[in-house]
């Protein structure tokens, strides 16, 4: 019926990326060649995010055109949690990069232009190693070394954010996986680069060792055609009582789990911008047992502003209910 878009939209807005869609060609109704989306803050900030088939992005704040979309981050800050967040525990890499690139976004907006340029240059050497086969007159030693210098460099900003990430978040999701496991269990994160990281956190040594291990994995991806080293290539591991959740964890461990990492990352975002962030809770609480949905329900208490979409109100006490604005979502087709 909409329930959910009417939360993403927020979320895009808060934070230029949906959980659901990598690209906005999916944002934007069949039938139409742009979208509109539009809000006004408590603070009478007026924010607006205009996503077009052809032409890209349109941000405006204020009514200002803004030359950078980046800028309309900050107004609304936001930390979504939908059902697909149950899947980040026994799901692939992938999802778990994602969240926490996600995370560092929240801390440094700047960080997406990072990710962008990673993306770009990892195009570019699959691409090269395409026109290789094909081209005897490429000068593939000048090209490589270039593309490994500015890998590099990418590549160690975008570890050294992730870790510090997950280094602020550590003793949070510690905090409150032991409050809603009821001291049962301890919860460590763990990153695993996908690059070799040694010695203490550095720029210029860690630039210079991620710049030979691109130079010696050569060989191996010129047979392959891909790029072993780097960021796409890094996994966060989550530990319950010193054992791989992901393995070993039941489906009860692994949803407090994720619940734990998710409160952690609204009270660090609070914590450095001294507000609290909104909560999207899109259709979660239905995929938790009643004991988990009183557990969040309690923890989120009135600290936070919440959208919740659910399907029935069965789940939420009165004292929540009564407190709450509740609207209908319902299709007019």
């Amino acid at each position: 019926m909409g329930k959910s878009n009417l939360l993403e939209a927020v979320e895009l807005l808060g934070s230029l990326r949906s959980h659901r869609a990598s690209s906005d060609q999916d944002l934007i109704n069949w039938d139409e060649n742009k979208a509109l989306l539009r809000a006004t803050t408590l603070e009478e900030e007026s924010l607006e995010l205009e996503l077009r088939r052809k032409g890209g992005r349109h941000a405006r704040r204020n009514g200002k055109n803004l030359i950078r979309q980046l800028d309309l981050i900050g107004p609304l800050r936001c930390v979504g949690f939908s059902a697909l967040d149950l899947e980040l525990v026994r799901g692939q890499p992938s999802l778990r990069r994602h969240w926490l690139d996600r995370v560092v976004q929240q801390l440094e907006p700047i960080y997406s232009d990072l990710i962008s340029r990673y993306s770009k240059l990892l195009r570019h050497r699959s691409q090269f190693w395409r026109k290789l086969r094909n081209s005897s007159t490429l000068d593939s030693e000048a090209l490589l070394d270039a593309l490994d210098v500015q890998m590099a460099l990418v590549s160690t900003r975008i570890h050294r954010r992730r870790r510090r990430a997950l280094g602020h978040l550590q003793p949070l999701a510690a905090i409150w996986h032991e409050r809603l496991s009821q001291g049962a269990e301890s919860l460590e994160l763990v990153y695993l680069p996908g690059s070799a990281l040694e010695g203490e956190e550095a720029e210029e040594p860690w630039r210079l060792s991620i710049e030979k291990q691109l130079m010696n994995q050569r060989p191996e991806e010129e047979k392959l055609g891909i790029c072993r080293i780097g960021p796409h290539r890094d996994e966060v591991e989550f530990l319950l009582n010193g054992v791989v959740a992901r393995r070993f964890g039941s489906a009860g461990q692994q949803r407090t789990l994720v619940l734990a990492l998710k409160l952690a990352e609204l009270e660090l975002v609070g914590e450095l911008y001294r507000e609290p962030p909104i909560l999207l809770l899109d259709d979660v609480l239905a995929e938790l047992d009643p004991m988990r949905q009183l557990l969040l329900l309690e923890a989120v208490g009135e600290r936070h502003q919440c959208l919740i979409s659910a399907t029935h109100l069965d789940a939420f006490e009165w004292d929540w209910q009564n407190q709450s604005q509740v609207l209908e979502v319902a299709s007019l087709s």
